[in-house]
């Protein structure tokens, strides 16, 4: 039995690619069955985060033994063919995609895939898309699953039509391909100089470029590394996140919480193959940037949290302050401060894609008109006090008849106590794992760095601290708006499948708590096999095609 484990394993890391491809594939031929589709997508969804698991906990066992998993989907020699390759951090990320996948099509089913045909095929293909990044070695595959990502979000981000969304979908498309453009470029000048595309052999040979080439080879670095930032929603080129973000469906807005983390997990990967081979000058210029780069976009994420008021912008920017605390964690390259902000990761990335969710459920139930006023005097007691006219005479009367308090109803509590759960995630409070993160990255914090200046280790203690009071202070502010002061407002209807995927997220995150211990040891073997790239290029490297 375990030997038939052992060989079989191997082939699940090309699942993830080919489950969501193969759904996507159905649901053409289903045409307009929506329910069908539906169907299809969840059970894809579920095989998908079965697998996801399977191949987390192979992994991490794997890792501490053995090479990491890697496999020759065209059976051809390495460098020349492809390679997925999955270790402790892909498997990690494609663990959470599948969860979002799940919840998100759960809470679409409700009703947002109403709104256009191709919505299921088209959130396939984004899944596929993601999956493959994450799980690819070479970054040419790299590049075509990047843009297999961005075709299907384009579509997904127009899904439901309306002018803010075309207007927003300019904006992101605009971006994202100035940032396929850069990453061409930075391709290109990285296969003139090192001849080759795959990740680990490149790792390999950058100690062999020749001193007159390295200018070209930093060059290109750097000309692919903005690529990365700009999907990464970093600073100064995210302005198009919060409005993107904000205008898409909710089920679109929560699945992409994890897509700009695809450039984030690039610039992980590729920073922590190539900085054992760069000389000292480049990998502590190279590192001083991302950290300073990271902490400008905490701040202005923790500062735009503060400016808006809708509860998709709110969101919006706190993908903004992870993707910043990310993006300046791994500048630092410390095995404790990337661990803790992988951890990080987890809830901030759960927290944001519930807040999407949860913010459609709120902005309905301010869309909702008051029951109507025109009834007789005998109906005033059996008429909530929130639709009676204000009368005097009638308001003294029900205010003598009512009794102390009034009963808060199951609908408004359950978002009341949801919304409250994604302000103490986001914001890092106690008892939630964004606190444990949050303390996780202070503590490594306070251990001197020998590549960052001690300032700007100082500069990001501070600017988590303040990043958790401004986040507090606007979740504050916006749970005083939307719950405590209105009146007169209707209690809306929440469906089983809308509310659901919203308290799955919030319970995934609160077991983040309880689990924080063997989590924080993953997400801690995870940063040191990051740092210590020998496994990965070594097991890239050894893989030989099966004998046919």
């Amino acid at each position: 039995m375990r030997d038939w484990v052992s060989h079989a394993m191997p082939h699940l890391i090309v699942v993830p690619v080919a489950l969501p491809m193969l759904a996507a594939a159905v649901m053409l031929l289903l045409g307009g069955q929506r329910r069908a589709q539906a169907l299809v997508g969840i059970l894809s969804g579920v095989a998908g985060l079965i697998v996801a698991v399977a191949l987390l906990q192979w992994a991490d066992t794997r890792a501490t033994s053995e090479a990491i998993g890697v496999y020759l989907p065209s059976n051809w020699h390495v460098p020349f063919g492809i390679v997925l390759a999955v270790d402790r951090l892909s498997a990690l990320m494609l663990v959470l995609t599948a969860i979002l996948g799940v919840a998100s099509l759960a809470f679409a089913a409700a009703r947002w895939d109403r709104a256009g045909v191709h919505f299921h095929t088209l959130f396939q293909i984004q899944l596929m898309g993601l999956n493959g990044a994450f799980l690819t070695a070479d970054l040419f595959n790299l590049f075509v699953f990047f843009e297999v990502t961005l075709a299907a979000s384009y579509g997904l981000l127009l899904h439901g039509s309306g002018r803010a969304r075309v207007r927003s979908g300019l904006h992101y498309i605009a971006m994202n391909l100035l940032a396929s453009v850069f990453f061409l470029i930075g391709v290109a000048m990285l296969y003139g100089v090192t001849g080759t595309l795959n990740m680990a052999d490149m790792a390999r040979k950058l100690p062999l470029v020749p001193i007159g080439d390295r200018g070209l080879l930093h060059a290109g670095a750097a000309i692919l590394g903005v690529a990365f930032l700009i999907k990464a929603a970093a600073w100064p080129l995210n302005f198009w996140l919060a409005g993107a973000y904000a205008a898409a469906a909710a089920p679109v807005a929560a699945l992409f919480t994890i897509l700009t983390k695809v450039g984030v997990y690039a610039l992980l990967r590729l920073w922590t193959l190539m900085l054992p081979s760069e000389e000292a000058g480049a990998a502590s210029f190279a590192g001083e940037a991302l950290v300073y780069i990271g902490l400008v976009t905490l701040a202005v994420g923790a500062a735009g949290m503060l400016t808006v008021k809708q509860p998709r912008r709110l969101a919006g920017f706190s993908i903004v302050v992870s993707a910043g605390t990310m993006l300046a964690a791994i500048g630092f390259a410390s095995v404790a401060l990337i661990g803790g902000a992988l951890f990080y990761l987890l809830a901030s990335t759960l927290a944001g894609a519930a807040l999407f969710l949860l913010a459609e459920l709120i902005e309905r139930s301010r869309e909702m008109r008051p029951a109507p006023r025109d009834f007789h005097d005998d109906e005033a007691d059996r008429v909530p006090a929130y639709v009676v006219p204000d009368v005097p005479e009638r308001r003294e009367r029900l205010e003598e008849e009512a009794p102390v308090g009034q009963a808060i109803p199951g609908t408004m509590a359950f978002l009341g106590l949801a919304f409250a759960a994604c302000a103490l995630l986001v914001a890092g409070l106690p008892p939630l794992p964004g606190f444990l993160a949050k303390l996780a990255m202070l503590r490594a914090l306070l251990e001197p760095s020998g590549t960052v200046p001690a300032a700007a280790a100082w500069t990001m203690f501070a600017l988590l601290i303040a990043s958790g009071l401004l986040s507090t202070l606007a979740f504050s502010r916006a749970g005083i708006r939307f719950f405590w002061a209105p009146r007169g407002r209707p209690v809306p209807k929440l469906a089983m499948a809308e509310s659901a995927p919203i308290a799955a997220l919030l319970l995934l995150a609160a077991a983040l708590t309880v689990l924080a211990e063997p989590a924080l040891r993953y997400s801690q073997a995870t940063a040191r096999s990051l740092l210590d790239p020998t496994q990965y290029i070594e097991s890239v490297m050894a893989a030989v095609p099966r004998s046919r």
